[in-house]
């Protein structure tokens, strides 16, 4: 049996803020893709040299990997998914952008890098006893 770490309620209720956050705003752009295909992903792909067909693995990042952040089962599994898609995102898209402040003084990939940190956060903090999984869920 797995040893719980007991929490307190306000830690509890952040894990779960964060969580739906990031699962609520990366799901918008899941269900974009959803909606408009993915060919603009697997065109990209390509020009990496990489077999368009991995492409389709921006739905596995964009809708079920958030869905079970949401949820919270396997929590810790799908927020390390979520980052590894932020990753591959920034660097098949903007890349450009990483060294460049934008006219109101901000970084230009601000969203991109707090979806990162928010997902590398959730990787660390797992779900909390506000989930499907519970405290003792695996991978929460």
């Amino acid at each position: 049996m797995r040893n719980v770490v007991p929490t307190s309620t306000s830690e509890d209720l952040g894990k779960l803020i964060l969580r739906v956050t990031l699962a609520v705003l990366i799901l918008f752009h899941g269900v974009s893709k959803i909606i408009n295909g993915v060919g603009f992903i697997t065109g990209l792909v390509a020009k990496f040299g990489l077999p368009p067909a991995f492409g389709y693995l921006v739905y596995v990042g964009e809708v079920i990997a958030p869905l079970l952040i949401l949820f919270g089962v396997w929590t810790r599994l799908a927020a390390v998914i979520v980052a590894v898609n932020m990753v591959v995102a920034v660097a098949l898209v903007h890349s450009g952008d990483l060294f460049t402040i934008t006219k109101t003084g901000g970084w230009a990939l601000e969203l991109q890098g707090l979806f990162l940190a928010a997902a590398l956060a959730v990787a660390l903090l797992g779900a909390g006893r506000y989930s499907v999984g519970g405290l003792g869920g695996r991978m929460n």
